[in-house]
């Protein structure tokens, strides 16, 4: 819950030290009294957009400060931040603007600490929600609704809707075992039907000799060879007939001479 808020030289206040109470606060007044500020300044220091317009004109420096009350969540975040703990219990987010050459420079801080703009956003989400005029998407959100609805149940709502997250997710996960399984199961039909098929293919070849798979890949080689083999025959004949060629006068003469 915010606590104060307080501001100088921004926008078009000088200083404006404002303390909030528990439960509901409205602010209201005239056109122009500075409700729209007082949340632009609240924006700013929670790390908003700012412009060299944000500081009071004739000023050279703006600061804004928001304190919250501290919840354990945000106990929590401090922790992982490493950012120590007031002593009242209390978070401060202070912003601090500068006019400069270029522009507007900024620093913000909580609790003294100097922090980045993702942790500043990471911080607002916890701390923070700014409705403007005529924003109501935020209603229509189905999650929302829901929490809202559930808030006005209670703990013992909270704690009901819990149970019933708890076995939503182990429905859920049964339901992903299950579909796994019937997944797994139909790979095992289809793997058994591969095996018959095999099967029934290696029993109609009829395999005998142990070794007949080394004979048959020989003979694969054999015919993968078939061309080149058939070539080196016909070189063989075409040798042979010429040897053959050469050598007939050659026996047609001895045969003469050695005639009676």
């Amino acid at each position: 819950m915010l606590i104060s808020l307080q501001i100088e030289n921004f926008a078009l206040v000088d200083r404006l030290d404002l303390e909030l109470a528990a439960g509901l606060n409205v602010l209201t007044g005239e056109t122009g009294a500075g409700k729209s500020i007082i949340l632009d300044a609240l924006d700013a220091a929670l790390g908003g957009k700012v412009t060299s317009r944000a500081v009071r004109t004739g000023a050279e420096r703006a600061l804004i400060e928001a304190t919250f009350d501290l919840d354990p969540a945000l106990i929590t975040w401090l922790g992982e931040q490493q950012i120590e703990l007031v002593g009242d219990m209390s978070l401060v987010c202070t912003r601090e603007l500068t006019i400069g050459k270029g522009g507007v420079r900024s620093r913000s801080r909580v609790n003294g600490v100097l922090v980045n703009k993702p942790q500043m956003d990471a911080l607002r989400d916890r701390l923070l929600e700014i409705t403007a005029q005529g924003q109501t998407m935020q209603l229509g959100q189905p999650n929302l609704q829901r929490e809202w609805l559930d808030g006005f149940g209670g703990s013992e709502l909270v704690e009901q809707r819990e149970s019933v997250t708890d076995v939503y997710v182990a429905t859920q996960q049964a339901f992903k075992a299950l579909e796994k399984r019937r997944q797994y199961e139909q790979q095992r039909l289809q793997q058994l039907d591969i095996f018959e098929y095999q099967y029934k293919e290696l029993s109609a070849a009829s395999l005998g000799e142990p070794d007949e798979l080394e004979l048959l890949e020989q003979e694969r080689q054999r015919l993968s060879h078939s061309v080149e083999l058939q070539q080196q025959s016909y070189q063989v004949y075409q040798a042979l007939y010429q040897t053959i060629a050469v050598l007939k006068p050659v026996q047609i003469y001895w045969a003469k001479l050695n005639q009676p």
